[in-house]
């Protein structure tokens, strides 16, 4: 048994892959994947750009849709829908075994819609009307004009993935859209039981900003903080997950078959050389969690990996750690919000770059 397959059988944590390219579909590498243990794919922007743009299996498809007369931006969601069409066939197994909970497979809204509400809505519609599979997931950000659209959303009994979270204060908006999408969604004769989710609660980029500000800050105190601030953090979001996922509100929508919004530890490969390449992983473990993973961290988890439930360990002292944070100045929210700024533009960066690459391989066709 691998330890992707213990995590899950013994712990409770489900682990996803987080990447979604086409050479892994063709050759076999994400059922054997599977087979090790993975429950679920994501994918966003970046991860859909870096696979079109480094490799050939797309350049058939490509040059078909072009000559037929679809523009490049059309193209680009031909090739990304067509992978995750396939991606939710390899998966679909898993979450017929599961009940719905894993075998999941996310596709995410164009990225520069991120501040506008309506837009979103339209568009996350149209993915899961396009797509039509119940193992999908759309993926929206959680900024500010993201959160109503989760909402509606979920009203609709459409499932999302809730992705870009960095703060606590966001992440306790993002739970009350899902609950309060879900009982709009019941008042309206809908099942529950139709509807997944899961909250993207990013970890490593935490520390990145975080550390930043320690340094520049400098201090005896700063230094003993350095480092500390996402597991912190994650374990305070599993706390206020627990917490809100229980109760008489809670148990209403529970008893008619709704499903629990599980966090999701987004962003788990490790930034810093200094720290363990499975710090985010074996820091992070408990029940009804989900950790997508990249391939080079799966790697070192199997290898090297520890196997404990940590989730709900610490959390005094994770509290203590985020209180000390706003003792020295550095202020958690702000750090979420900058952290969402620059989240939301890094995809937007990654779509505009694969739309320009594939509009410079179309003027080619056109003159080769």
């Amino acid at each position: 048994m691998t330890k992707l397959q213990r995590l899950h059988q013994e712990l409770g944590q489900s682990p996803w892959l987080d990447n979604l390219t086409r050479p892994y579909l063709r050759d076999g590498t994400l059922a054997r994947m599977v087979a090790g243990g993975i429950r679920g794919v994501t994918a966003n922007p970046t991860i859909f750009a870096r696979a079109i743009e480094g490799s050939a299996a797309y350049d058939d498809q490509f040059r078909s849709l072009i000559a037929t007369g679809s523009s490049v931006r059309e193209a680009y969601w031909e090739l990304a829908v067509d992978d995750t069409i396939e991606a939710l066939g390899v998966l679909r197994p898993i979450f017929d075994d599961s009940g719905g909970i894993d075998g999941l497979v996310s596709i995410e809204v164009a990225p520069e819609l991120a501040n506008d509400t309506g837009a979103t809505i339209a568009a996350a519609r149209n993915l899961h009307q396009r797509i039509a599979q119940p193992n999908l997931f759309v993926k929206i950000p959680a900024t500010a004009e993201g959160v109503p659209a989760i909402r509606d959303m979920t009203a609709q009994g459409r499932s999302i993935n809730v992705t870009l979270i960095f703060s606590l204060s966001r992440y306790a908006e993002v739970i009350e859209a899902y609950l309060s999408g879900l009982e709009a969604f019941v008042a309206r004769g809908g099942d529950p039981a139709q509807v997944h989710s899961v909250a993207s609660f990013f970890v490593s980029r935490v520390d990145t900003e975080v550390d930043r500000r320690l340094n520049a800050i400098d201090t005896e105190e700063s230094r003993l903080l350095s480092g500390r601030a996402a597991i912190a953090q994650a374990k305070l979001a599993y706390h206020l997950f627990t917490s809100r996922f229980s109760g008489p509100r809670w148990e209403r929508l529970s008893d008619l078959g709704a499903h629990a919004q599980r966090p999701l530890w987004a962003s788990t490969s490790t930034k810093s050389a200094s720290y363990p390449d499975t710090l985010y992983v074996d820091s992070l473990i408990g029940p009804d969690t989900v950790n997508t993973l990249p391939e080079s961290t799966i790697a070192a988890f199997e290898d090297h990996g520890t196997l404990a439930r940590t989730i709900d360990s610490g959390v005094d002292e994770a509290g203590e750690v985020i209180g000390g944070l706003g003792a020295i100045g550095i202020d958690m929210a702000d750090v979420g919000k900058t952290l969402e700024e620059l989240g939301v533009a890094s995809f937007h960066e990654s779509f505009v770059e694969v739309l320009n690459a594939l509009d410079s391989k179309a003027r080619r066709l056109e003159t080769g």
